[in-house]
């Protein structure tokens, strides 16, 4: 009796920590248009403490949610914030799976935080509303190499209506979304990372897209002038998907006219698609269509260029996931 009794109290407060972690919404406020879910809460991410990663409860049912939107608010810890641009994203992985999604990466400004932009950086997670239900594990992550860094907080908005598709489902063909798995760039040995495959589509699918998320990074040599790989070289990047190819140009942006400013830094010049205090930008490529039963190859094609291996390495950060939308119930595209 006195271990059951020590079994169920262990279940009631875990179900409460996790409960607090979505600032206990009652079930009438689950049943409004909008709800929202605040993940993280002015989290100190620093270079003692990189990463936070928090559990929270959204929705079961995520047949009527049109939109979810996620918001990413920095600010200056002790009015002073992280001296460098540094590689930064938010991931989600459901509480039943291994698997983490990327569901938003972005870059902070040279030394202040984002308040510029009163909602902080703003993402469209919608397609991912497949993992956005029931428990997730959500994971921030800011690569700081000071002891200022920012401190960061998360909000997900989802608005209930009538969704184009009732149905979704996302997978990743490419995930190499941590900064401990960047893809060697310009190497003349192959490298270990896999970019080409299979993907077969459920037969019921109405909607296929690809959804992909890219930064360079390095200054290696031989650059275009004085821009170095792959931070400051523009290239295309081609996504071959059955038949369809789309084209992938890391050009500029225009970081000078990027509303966070002035940085602390060089924040002005272009990189090679993305800039200083912005989110990367989202890569989403629309499938004619539908493909519903059949069987794609795919492969993700770098421009070739060849380092001289004189002035350190380039790197790229893949995200790519295949999201298919139906209005009757889905199951996921199987990757091989």
């Amino acid at each position: 009796m006195i271990r059951q009794l020590s079994k169920i109290l262990f279940i009631v407060l875990l179900y409460s920590f996790w409960g607090c972690e979505k600032d206990n919404i009652t079930e009438e406020e689950e049943q409004r248009d909008e709800i929202t879910y605040v993940t993280i809460s002015n989290n100190i991410h620093n270079i003692n403490s990189q990463a936070v990663e928090k559990t929270i409860k959204f929705p079961e049912d995520t047949e009527n949610i049109e939109e979810i939107l996620m918001y990413v608010k920095l600010r200056c810890p002790n009015g002073k914030c992280g001296a460098w641009d540094v590689y930064s994203n938010v991931r989600a992985q459901t509480v039943t799976t291994n698997t983490w999604y990327e569901i938003g990466r972005f870059i902070t400004p040279y030394g202040v935080d984002n308040s510029q932009r009163n909602d902080g950086f703003v993402f469209d997670v919608t397609d991912f509303k497949s993992i956005l239900k029931g428990f997730v594990n959500i994971r921030s992550f800011v690569e700081v190499w000071t002891e200022e860094g920012w401190f960061v907080s998360i909000e997900f908005k989802l608005t209930r209506g009538e969704p184009t598709y009732k149905y979704t489902e996302v997978v990743p063909i490419i995930n190499y979304a941590d900064n401990s798995q960047q893809i060697p760039y310009g190497k003349s040995s192959p490298s270990n990372f896999k970019l080409n495959g299979y993907i077969t589509i459920p037969s019921n699918t109405e909607n296929l897209k690809v959804r992909t998320v890219i930064t360079g990074w390095g200054h290696a040599t031989p650059g275009d002038g004085d821009r170095r790989c792959a931070e400051w070289c523009f290239r295309v990047h081609n996504l071959k998907m059955g038949e369809n190819n789309f084209a992938h140009e890391m050009d500029a942006l225009g970081c000078s006219s990027n509303p966070i400013s002035p940085q602390s830094g060089n924040w002005e010049p272009d990189r090679a698609g993305w800039c200083p205090g912005m989110e990367v930008p989202i890569r989403e490529d629309i499938l004619p269509g539908n493909n519903a039963g059949e069987k794609l190859s795919f492969n993700y094609e770098l421009e070739e260029w060849l380092s001289d291996e004189k002035e350190g390495n380039a790197f790229y950060s893949i995200s790519s996931y295949v999201i298919v939308g139906s209005n009757t119930e889905i199951t996921k595209p199987i990757v091989e």
